[in-house]
């Protein structure tokens, strides 16, 4: 997790809308640019142009899947699920990489072919005008991914964010392709271009990967956070020493775990109030956490395994 949990601003129920939205936006953009590169595909018959068609026809599954799993994440904890449902993120995250995957050994299958035998492109102009247009709204939606995702770290719409990063360094590339090969006759531009497309999906999907899977698996949140939460915990003046941190993420939420030691001589009433000023400061810099404090009085033997984390 590159951005951590007290970046994120703003309320639950305004961040909740802010992703349906976003992830609603990913899916119409997706629909925009399907619909203006298959005209262009069928004009132009440029394997970087394909390529292209191929990274946005994905762009839409993944942002429709993405759509469903911010619902279906979003969702209140209930009976079956007390812990909510976050990790929807993260399964799609996983979906996301086979689905990229995929279809990345068909763009590398016809790029070869392309490669063997070179096919001459035709109107050029035509595709370079669809790429700008769809580069311009790739772009728009980009800029508004950027901003939920510092807000909220979502993985979902991080994954849209980064396969339409992806979406406008191809689109450069397309148009770099076809000037070659209309006007200077470099036919193996394009088919280069279409591998050169092919390594940036697969590299693009391996960090979504990799946090899904580390979210799926509750690997700990980065020591950072760790070590800030533990300076929270120790700034307060009756707390004499702590154990037994745990954390992890699910989606959008984080979730923390801490053992407190405090004077045995403390009533319960006492005791209990100071565990929830130490949640309220942690709550002020991961104000989307779950956290539950256990309170244990000063001397408590610690068992040596939770005595080290």
């Amino acid at each position: 997790m590159t951005t951590t949990q007290s970046r994120f601003e703003g309320t639950w129920a305004e961040n909740e809308a802010l992703m349906r939205r976003t992830a609603m936006a990913a899916v119409v953009t997706g629909g925009l640019l399907v619909t203006i590169k298959t005209v262009a595909y069928i004009l132009t018959g440029s394997v970087a142009l394909m390529a292209s068609l191929v990274d946005s026809a994905l762009d839409i599954i993944v942002s429709f899947v993405n759509l469903l799993a911010i619902r279906h994440a979003l969702t209140p904890a209930d009976r079956e699920h007390r812990f909510g449902h976050g990790k929807a993120e993260p399964l799609a995250g996983l979906l996301q990489g086979a689905f990229i995957a995929g279809s990345t050994m068909l763009l590398v299958t016809e790029s070869m072919k392309r490669l063997i035998t070179p096919q001459p492109l035709e109107h050029g102009m035509f595709g370079i005008v669809v790429t700008v247009v769809s580069t311009a709204a790739a772009l728009a939606l980009v800029i508004q991914q950027h901003y939920v995702v510092r807000r909220t770290g979502s993985i979902a719409i991080k994954a849209d964010y980064l396969h339409y990063m992806a979406d406008i360094l191809i689109n450069i590339g397309v148009v770099i392709a076809i000037v070659l090969a209309t006007s200077f006759g470099w036919l193996i531009a394009d088919p280069i271009m279409g591998l050169l497309v092919a390594a940036a999906l697969i590299w693009s999907v391996m960090s979504i990967v990799r946090q899904s899977y580390d979210q799926l698996m509750d690997r700990e949140l980065p020591e950072e956070d760790r070590e800030r939460i533990k300076a929270v915990v120790m700034s307060h003046p009756a707390v004499f020493d702590m154990h037994d941190l745990r954390t992890r993420a699910a989606g959008t939420r984080s979730f923390i775990q801490v053992h407190i030691e405090m004077d045995p001589a403390l009533s319960l009433y006492r005791a209990h109030s100071i565990a929830d000023e130490v949640e309220a400061k942690i709550r002020l810099i991961y104000p989307q956490a779950e956290i539950i404090i256990h309170q244990d009085p000063e001397g408590f033997e610690v068992p040596e395994p939770l005595a080290k984390s």
